[in-house]
Parts: structure tokens; C-alpha cells; sequence
């Protein structure tokens, strides 16, 4: 018998021990924001009325965010477990209204000031407009130490595009969801702060609240703690498992054998004539009106009457179950704060039936909810994250505002485009350029030194800056990425260039056209490199593979240097340099490079077009080159007209506007279509040159003057380089010299200004003359005297 006893008391310990231990990893908190105001007082009566009926583990929270001003004056601070969080809704530095990023303030304020935050070990977050159907449980939803759970919120397109790009170094982690998230504490801990900080990080960032970068339809940046919750997620490496059947909007259908355990009430949803909408009871003081309840749907029976499709009828059982537990909630508050009974009615007897509560008593999780669902979401998240080669593209540009304008379009467009990886400018500049140089911020930058002087021949190429530049960036940079995307200034982005898209491959780059290039099939390839029949005609756009281009690179800068010194192959039917100068050297170069190392191109013309050209039907071109001049209708751009006009420094400048794409010709399919992408290419060209201001923080007052101003020197600049242009092709195609134009404009004004000073001197001689001829004649006799003042007076007034 002792022996017994004394097993018994064994097992004991160690069922309780083994009890004990596995009841501190399950503790869990729920919390949720509010703010002192009525809007969020009667979502909480719902809130908290449905976490006792779902059962959910644990204690909840309210987060109650209210200035010292509010709280003096609010009447529900007996709703719920509350702490007390000090007001972010009016930003204490930038002044800023945005009363949303009261929840990750709140959150941090809990895990600074609460007690309840050391003494968990799984936290649920949820929205005050929700209703719990059942238990939200961590662990059974798959929840792990560095993997959180959370409903799917698609509209939140900025993790795909440039928004991701600028606010987390890891934009490949960037999950959208939001809504329902469940998270181990560390998690939370780490998470938390990042929250905050990307939610500031996101509002403030005005210039891409566009709904196309955001997906808010508002355009208002609403959803900018959304974004900080993805973005602060991804900086810390805390990934998602997104569940999509977890969360309903009321009004949407489940997914057939699905149960959702909560509902998101935040859209309006209607059954039959009956709807709700949440902004219609922005100020209603229900919670403390006694006996008044939200208007009361349709009853089970009539929705069974009115609608015979089963899935719709689950829409409207959902509907009118979320309104109907938060008229319960309400009706039991009213009924704890000592209002009177209120009538009977047949609502009130529904409310209170057995019929009602069968309807709503928990739901637990289904096996379909847990894996199925899980999986699907899971593979799209692994399909996004399947290992794709790193990408980062460069391009070349000089010490000029010419290439500074061209910069701020085609970064603009980059980072529109949703291009992966990074971008780099290979800035080429001389020591006395960079001295007086004001672009250093329009991109990331490298700073080259210039071989547009060579160093050697003295010969003037600034061309030969793009490979110099190539081979002192691969030296000189730490590049982190299988695939580099080498592209030119003037260019505008429509979309990404990506190697796995194209089929770029380590041995095989691929290139966009350049069938002008006709040097690859004559004498020049036979004595430029031994290999002519791998002579590829291509450039514009190049994607190569990091180690193909570090073999390539050299060869590219001394080949074109060797194509450049060949004068005597100059002419255009060697070449076909419409300008017989060597312009197009640095082409040629690239050309034979590769075929030196038969290196050949997979070539593809859907990936550039140039904006005047016609184009193929149904093919989506990702970027414009417009290195042409391009016209509709009595509207044209020609870049090299605005080659010495500052763009960039001189505020609210911009190109003509094109026209309106309503007003093009509709007759011509294949016109319409080319105007069109003329028109976009413009107008991509003035959106980027508009941002770019408002970044400047330009002073809209002065926008007027400003035009008028820039309309005088456009005028002037056109007329000038018009009148140059011609002589200069001659000798240096495409490059209208700075240095060239600034002593004529300098010598002109010099020389208008010693007009004028000797005009000046010639005036005070003369009035000095004319005063000493008057003085003389006043001394003569009596007898003329008179005759005197009168000739006086008259020579006084002629000479002032």
C-alpha cells in the first residue's frame, strides 16, 4: 500500500510538473486601439461583447489614445480593460492629423508601461470594427517564434513597386497583409518600435501617395500605418504565414467549407433594402442612448425566403450575425448600466432566443482553414520568394544639367517601374566640374573621372565615358548582384527589365537592336576584332551577367578607343554615322568587345522602342529611348534643343506640354497608337521634372514669374543653339558644347555693358557743356540780359 502511495505522489508531481511547464508558452493577450470618441466607443460594447461569446483565451486590452483635453470630458472609460496611451493624433514634431498611428504608438506604450507585456507569451492584435466568431489561437493558426500569422490585405500594391524599395532595405519580405495579426512576444518587441518609425516614414512621404503606389483610393496616404506594419516587418525579418479565410468583410462570400472566426466590418454591406455602414455613425452616442440599437436587419427566415443561392445566403448570414452581436452587446451594456427594460418587440425576443444563440456560438478552426488554405497562401509566398539572380542597374552621365534632367526622368520611371534591385549613376566629371556641380542628389551615384579629354590623345569623346565608367565601377564598387542592366540617360521606364524575363543567362546577354550598325558586316569588323561574324548590332539596353562583364569590360573601353583613332573608316558607308565623325565609337566598341570574346546577344526588339516609331501591335516595350527628335501633330521634343538649359536648378521648369491624348487622330490605328506613346513619354519626362521641384520645396508663389522667366530663355537658347548647331555637327555630333555657347552669351553682355557706360559719360559731358555755355552768356551786358535767362531757361530744359 505504501508503495502505492508513493507512486501515486510521483505521478502527481510529474503530471503537475508537465502541466506547469506547458502552461507558460500559452499565455496570450488580445489588444486593440481605440480613441476617446463615441465612433470607436460602440465598436468596442461590439468588440469586447464578442471576445467573452467567442471564448478567446486570455485578457484583452483596450489601447485608449486621448489628449489630456479628451479624457476630461469622456464617459467610457469603464468598456473595457484600458490603458491609457497619450494622443499621437496630431504628430507632437510635424503637426501632422493622422489618427492611425495611435496603434503602433499604443503597442509600444503597452510594451514600455504594462505589466500584462512581461507577462505573455503570444499577443493577437485586432481592430476595434471586428466580431469574434471563435477563439483566435497562435499556435493552432501555425504561428512560430519568427513567423507571424495575419489575414491577406491585396490591395497593398506598395510591396511591389518602388514604395517597398524606398522604405526597407529588404523589400522582397515585404508581406501585405494586416487585420488579424498574431504574433510571438519577442517578435512583437522587435517589431514594434519599426512599426512606428515606417508608419512616420510612410506619411511623410507625400510624393507617393498616388493610388497607383499605394493602393489607397483616397490618395490620401490613409493607409500609411498598413505600410508601416509590412515595412517594419520586412526591415526586421519577421515573415508571414497569410491565411485568407481566417478574416471576412461582411457582404463577401467564404470559401465554401470555411468558417471565418472574425469579421471585419470596416466596408459598408447591405442585405436585401437593409445596409450599414460604420461612417454613417461616426458621432452617434448609442452606447449611452438606454434602449437604442442599430436599425435590425432581416431575419434568418427571410433571407432563406429571398435569396435561393446557398453561397449568397452565407453572405447574408454573416451580415446580419455582425450586426446582430453588436446590437446584443449593446442591448446587454444598456442593460449593466441601469437602463430600464426596455419593450418586448419581436427583435429584442430574437436576440434573446435559442434560435439566435445556436447561430452564434463559437466556431473553431476547420482542417480545411488550417492547412488547405494555409498551403495555397503559403505557395504563393514561396513562389514570390523563390530565389531570383540579384539585379542592379547602372547608367552613364556627365557633370551637366543636360544629363541632370535626364537623370531625374529616368530615376523617376525606375523607381515607377517596379525594377528590382538598385540603381547606380556613373557620374563622369573632371575635379573643376565637380566643384561647381549642384546634381549630386538627384541618384546613388559613382563618381568616375572624366575620360571625356583622353587622358592620352587628347582627343574630345565624352562617349567613352560609359565603358571608362563600366570597368571603374566593377573596380572600384562592391556590387552584390548576378545580373547587371546597363541603360543610357535618356530614357524613360514603363516597366522591369529582368533577366529570367528575357532570358539573359551567364554567356548569353541580351540587347535591344541597333541595325544601323552596319560596320558588323563589312571591312571595319575584319579589322577591329577576329572574330566578325560574332559581331552582334545591338545596344540601347543590356543585360549581362556580372562575370560576362567583368571579362567584357576592358575590351568595350579599348576597342572603342580603337574604333575612335580609325579616322580614316569614319565615313558613313563604313559606319553608317550620319555625321562621319566617329560619333557612334563607343557602339562599335561594345560590338566588337563581345565578339572578341564571342560573347553573342540574344537579341530582342519588344523591349525598347523610340518615341515617333510605330508600334508592334500588342507588344508592351518597357522603356522609350528618345534619343530622336519626335513630334505630334505641331508639338515636338528634340533633346538636343535643351542641352544648355537648366532643367533641374531653376524652379517649376519644364518641356511644353504635349498634347491632350483625346486630341489624337483616331483614323490611323498605328498613328494613334505611336502619338500616344509620344504623348507618354513627354508628359513621364514633365511629372518627374514636377516631383522633382516639390522636392525642392520650390516656392509656388514665384511659379509665374518663374515660366515667364524660362519662356524668355527657352526662346533665346533655341534660337542660338539652332543657329550653332549646324556648324557644330560637323565636327561633334549630338554635343552642343556649354563651354562654347557660355563666352558668345558672356560677350554679348560685356559688350552691351560698355555701350552703356559710354553713352553715360557722353550724356554728363554734354549736360556739363551746355551748363558752362549758360554760365558764360550770363555775364554779358545789361542790355541782353533779359535775352540771356530766356536762352538759359531754354538751353536748361533741352539739356535735362
Amino acid at each position: 500500500m505504501g508503495k502505492f502511495l508513493i507512486l501515486i505522489v510521483i505521478l502527481g508531481v510529474t503530471v503537475f510538473g508537465l502541466g506547469h511547464e506547458q502552461k507558460a508558452p500559452w499565455r496570450i493577450h488580445t489588444l486593440f486601439s481605440v480613441e476617446c470618441r463615441n465612433y470607436f466607443d460602440w465598436q468596442t460594447v461590439g468588440f469586447m461583447h464578442s471576445f467573452k461569446k467567442a471564448r478567446q483565451p486570455g485578457p484583452v486590452t483596450r489601447l485608449l489614445s486621448c489628449t489630456e483635453k479628451e479624457k476630461k470630458r469622456y464617459k467610457g472609460m469603464d468598456l473595457a480593460p484600458t490603458l491609457e496611451v497619450p494622443s499621437m493624433s496630431r504628430h507632437p514634431k510635424t503637426g501632422d492629423w493622422y489618427p492611425a498611428i495611435n496603434k503602433p504608438a499604443g503597442v509600444v506604450h503597452w510594451l514600455k508601461h504594462s505589466k500584462d507585456a512581461e507577462n505573455v507569451d503570444w499577443v493577437v492584435i485586432l481592430d476595434a470594427d471586428m466580431i469574434i466568431r471563435g477563439p483566435i489561437i497562435p499556435w493552432e493558426l501555425g504561428a512560430e517564434k519568427g513567423t507571424a500569422v495575419a489575414a491577406y490585405y491585396g490591395y497593398l500594391i506598395g510591396c511591389d513597386n518602388i514604395l517597398a524599395k524606398l522604405h526597407t532595405k529588404h523589400p522582397e519580405f515585404c508581406d501585405k497583409v494586416g487585420g488579424l495579426l498574431a504574433m510571438h512576444i519577442d517578435d512583437l518587441r522587435a517589431l514594434a518600435p519599426m512599426w512606428l518609425a515606417k508608419t512616420e516614414e510612410v506619411r511623410e512621404d507625400r510624393a507617393h501617395w498616388a493610388t497607383n503606389i499605394t493602393g489607397d483610393i483616397y490618395a490620401q496616404g490613409w493607409i500609411s500605418e498598413m505600410y508601416g506594419y509590412s515595412f517594419g516587418a520586412a526591415e526586421v525579418g519577421l515573415r508571414h504565414k497569410i491565411n485568407d479565410d481566417l478574416m471576412i468583410y461582411p457582404g463577401y462570400i467564404p470559401r465554401v467549407g470555411v468558417e471565418p472566426i472574425l469579421l471585419h466590418y470596416g466596408l459598408p454591406f447591405k442585405v436585401g433594402n437593409w445596409s450599414f455602414s460604420k461612417l454613417e455613425h461616426h458621432e452617434d452616442e448609442i452606447v449611452y442612448d438606454c434602449g437604442r440599437l442599430f436599425p435590425e436587419p432581416p431575419y434568418p427566415r427571410e433571407i432563406k425566403m429571398m435569396e435561393s443561392d446557398p453561397n449568397k445566403r452565407r453572405e447574408f448570414f454573416l451580415s446580419i450575425e455582425c450586426i446582430n452581436t453588436l446590437n446584443e452587446g449593446l442591448l446587454l451594456h444598456h442593460a449593466a448600466g441601469g437602463c430600464a427594460k426596455p419593450k418586448w418587440s419581436k427583435y429584442l425576443s430574437f436576440l434573446k432566443s435559442q434560435t439566435f444563440a445556436e447561430l452564434t456560438r463559437p466556431k473553431f478552426l476547420t482542417p480545411s482553414m488550417q492547412t488547405e488554405e494555409s498551403t495555397v497562401k503559403q505557395n504563393v509566398v514561396d513562389e514570390f520568394q523563390q530565389p531570383r539572380p540579384k539585379i542592379h542597374t547602372v547608367f552613364s552621365t556627365e557633370c551637366t544639367t543636360y544629363f541632370d534632367w535626364q537623370t531625374v526622368g529616368l530615376v523617376h520611371s525606375f523607381h515607377l517601374s517596379g525594377q528590382p534591385g538598385n540603381l547606380t549613376r556613373l557620374l563622369s566629371c573632371t575635379d573643376e566640374d565637380l566643384k561647381q556641380y549642384k546634381g549630386h542628389d538627384l541618384a546613388p551615384t559613382h563618381y568616375v573621372p572624366s575620360m571625356s579629354r583622353h587622358p592620352l590623345t587628347g582627343d574630345w569623346y565624352p562617349a567613352i565615358n560609359k565603358p571608362a565608367a563600366v570597368l571603374h565601377w566593377l573596380n572600384h564598387a562592391t556590387i552584390d548582384a548576378e545580373f547587371i542592366v546597363i541603360l543610357d540617360a535618356d530614357m524613360i521606364m514603363r516597366g522591369p527589365i529582368t533577366p529570367w524575363e528575357f532570358r539573359a543567362a551567364r554567356g548569353q546577354p541580351v540587347s535591344t537592336p541597333y541595325d544601323y550598325l552596319i560596320g558588323c558586316e563589312n571591312e571595319l569588323a575584319k579589322l577591329h576584332t577576329r572574330h566578325p561574324g560574332a559581331c552582334d548590332k545591338v545596344g540601347g539596353v543590356i543585360i549581362m551577367h556580372i562575370d560576362d562583364l567583368r571579362r567584357f569590360a576592358l575590351l568595350w573601353l579599348h576597342k572603342t578607343e580603337e574604333v575612335r583613332a580609325d579616322k580614316a573608316h569614319y565615313s558613313r558607308n563604313f559606319t553608317g554615322d550620319i555625321y562621319n565623325s566617329g560619333w557612334i565609337s563607343e557602339m562599335y566598341g561594345y560590338s566588337f568587345g563581345a565578339a572578341e570574346l564571342n560573347l553573342r546577344h540574344s537579341i530582342n526588339n519588344k523591349i525598347m522602342i523610340y518615341p515617333g516609331y510605330v508600334p508592334e501591335p500588342g507588344v508592351n516595350y518597357r522603356l522609350f529611348h528618345y534619343g530622336l527628335e519626335f513630334t505630334v501633330g505641331n508639338w515636338s521634343f528634340d533633346k538636343a534643343k535643351w542641352r544648355n538649359i537648366d532643367m533641374v536648378n531653376r524652379c517649376w521648369a519644364a518641356f511644353p506640354d504635349p498634347p491632350d491624348p483625346s486630341t489624337v487622330d483616331q483614323s490611323d490605328k498605328n498613328a494613334r497608337e505611336r502619338d500616344l506613346l509620344s504623348i507618354e513619354c513627354g508628359k513621364a519626362l514633365n511629372d518627374a521634372l514636377l516631383l522633382h521641384h516639390k522636392r525642392r520645396n520650390c516656392p509656388s508663389s514665384d511659379s509665374l514669374s518663374m515660366q515667364s522667366s524660362a519662356e524668355k530663355e527657352v526662346i533665346y537658347s533655341r534660337k542660338f543653339v539652332d543657329e550653332n548647331y549646324a556648324v557644330k555637327m560637323n565636327t561633334e555630333p549630338g554635343n552642343v558644347s556649354q563651354e562654347l555657347v557660355k563666352p558668345s552669351i558672356t560677350g554679348q553682355k560685356v559688350g552691351h555693358l560698355k555701350l552703356w557706360v559710354v553713352a553715360l559719360w557722353a550724356f554728363f559731358i554734354l549736360g556739363f557743356l551746355v551748363v558752362m555755355l549758360v554760365l558764360i552768356s550770363g555775364n554779358r551786358g545789361l542790355r541782353r540780359r533779359n535775352k540771356g535767362q530766356k536762352s538759359r531757361r531754354r538751353s536748361s530744359y533741352s539739356g535735362i
